[in-house]
């Protein structure tokens, strides 16, 4: 019988346990190479880390990745939104190439997948000799590939006694989520083979909408009253884009969420209400992921094997909180694109560092390869973040960061050219013109840009004049003063403009 040392453990004496362990240690051969947990939740914010300074909301077990290894303060996503941010990260490339462009449809023809020419990360391990789980969200829409065993939520999934697809056959479980995707990582760990490294995907949905915390933590911070973000009023002045996003609005999506609680309130006193709850159960929400995470790196330290794993955690896009009187991710602004990235891996050394060096989401997959001994496939768009771990990022590492949000780019062609732009735009009578319309969309209109350590321009390239956004981020920190065509930055603004066509072609082909 081939007994793991927890369930040794549990069914021998100590003397009997010491033996067997003793004999296991010696006559099986072990390889070496590391284990790789890569943990991933949804639309989780950089600040919701005690780690990153967030004032109350403590994350002790995401700040030990960060304090036994490396935090990083500027990583950000390729395209923030779901479905093309699982997508790259799987096959680390951009969403040109990745086979995913958007959550609901494609541009044309049929829907999204995962382009089938490109292998992804699982993929790659399995056939190097790893054997490969995936618990949790997935949010793609073909069956999982390269996982030996996987055990998904379908779509977006449920808070409370979920529904999972296991290797192809549906199972209902009672329970809160978080903790039964932990509870299936936990029981994937215990049947593993010893004798093999193996490849742990263990995504969360939390805190995803409907921002539904565990009732253990339904009362977390109670008799807080949580400070309005300085861009809360925001009147979108010089942001023309951002100033028909209007489906992005707290108090005006939310509404349904929170019908009953807020009967009776002006909309002022509605967004205000909406903006302390929604926040508070965001953050819960990931109170309990936190406590879950400590759950597997206490199964990790009990096995003895987390100083030989290579832990990731991280994010699949930003989120508003509340900036800019959103909830919600999209645009290319800080809180949407900024992504919580802590990594550990002792064998390179350097804990507790912190690395201003920027990385993306398309370096995940090619950092795991290299540090599993794997070759990372020229497609790739991203570079191994290995040498930064080891505390040596190289001189030509990367200066700025390439975004693209598709969505919605059939909205400013057709019947939808005119109505984007139209304040009183009706969705309901738009979705009789154009039948593809899919509910629940947010208008944010199709954008590509460019970010380095001070500089950010957006092009809205659908827009009929090409209209354009720039942002000083040392004197404009949240993104409300849009500067494009101000003679201060002229150079600048140029010089950037260049750097944008040239990694559109690298990127795009456009």
């Amino acid at each position: 019988m081939n007994f793991t040392r927890r369930e040794a453990v549990k069914h021998l004496t100590a003397a009997g346990a010491g033996a067997l362990l003793s004999q296991c240690a010696s006559s099986q051969k072990h390889d070496r190479r590391p284990n790789i947990l890569f943990i991933m939740t949804d639309d989780q914010t950089v600040d919701q880390m005690s780690c990153y300074g967030h004032p109350y909301l403590q994350t002790p077990n995401m700040d030990r990745i960060a304090s036994e290894g490396t935090k990083f303060n500027n990583c950000f996503c390729t395209n923030s939104l779901c479905a093309p941010s699982r997508a790259t990260v799987l096959n680390g490339c951009y969403s040109s190439n990745s086979g995913v462009q958007t959550n609901s449809y494609p541009m044309a023809g049929d829907p999204e997948q995962l382009n089938p020419d490109l292998m992804t990360f699982p993929e790659l391990l399995r056939d190097a000799g790893y054997q490969t789980g995936l618990m949790g969200k997935y949010h793609i829409k073909q069956d999982p590939k390269g996982f030996d065993d996987w055990r998904i939520l379908p779509g977006q999934g449920k808070y409370f006694d979920p529904v999972f697809i296991e290797n192809g056959k549906n199972n209902q479980y009672k329970g809160y989520v978080t903790d039964i995707i932990t509870d299936k990582a936990l029981t994937y760990l215990d049947g593993r083979d010893n004798t093999r490294p193996f490849c742990l995907v263990y995504q969360h949905k939390a805190p995803h909408r409907p921002f539904t915390p565990a009732p253990r933590h339904a009362k977390l911070w109670d008799d807080v009253d949580i400070p309005y973000p300085p861009t809360f009023e925001d009147d979108y002045s010089t942001r023309r884009a951002a100033k028909i996003a209007t489906d992005m609005k707290l108090n005006v999506n939310l509404l349904n969420d929170y019908a009953e609680d807020i009967s009776g309130m002006t909309d002022a006193e509605a967004k205000k209400w909406i903006y302390q709850r929604f926040v508070k159960d965001h953050n819960r929400a990931v109170a309990g992921v936190d406590e879950n995470l400590g759950r597997v790196l206490d199964y990790l330290d009990d096995e003895g094997i987390i100083d030989n794993t290579l832990i990731i955690y991280t994010s699949d896009n930003g989120f508003y909180l509340g900036d800019h009187g959103w909830y919600d991710k999209r645009f290319m602004y800080e809180p949407s694109l900024r992504l919580p990235l802590v990594i550990r891996y002792p064998r390179l050394g350097t804990p507790g560092q912190v690395t201003e060096s920027f990385a993306l989401n398309i370096d995940f997959a090619p950092t795991i390869l290299d540090i599993a001994g794997v070759e990372v496939p020229d497609y790739m768009h991203g570079r191994s973040l290995k040498p930064i771990l080891a505390g040596n990022t190289p001189d030509e590492w990367r200066q700025s960061i390439y975004y693209h949000y598709y969505e919605n780019y059939w909205l400013t062609v057709g019947p939808g050219r005119d109505a984007i732009e139209d304040e009183d735009f009706d969705y309901e009578s738009f979705r009789k013109k154009v039948p593809s319309f899919a509910k629940n969309i947010h208008r944010v209109l199709p954008h590509r840009g460019i970010r380095n350590d001070r500089y950010k321009l957006i092009e809205y390239y659908t827009e009929r004049d090409g209209y354009m956004e720039f942002f000083d981020l040392k004197t404009d920190p949240h993104e409300v003063r849009n500067v494009y065509g101000n003679a201060v930055y002229k150079d600048v603004i140029e010089n950037m403009t260049r750097e944008l066509k040239q990694l559109k072609a690298r990127y795009d082909g456009v």
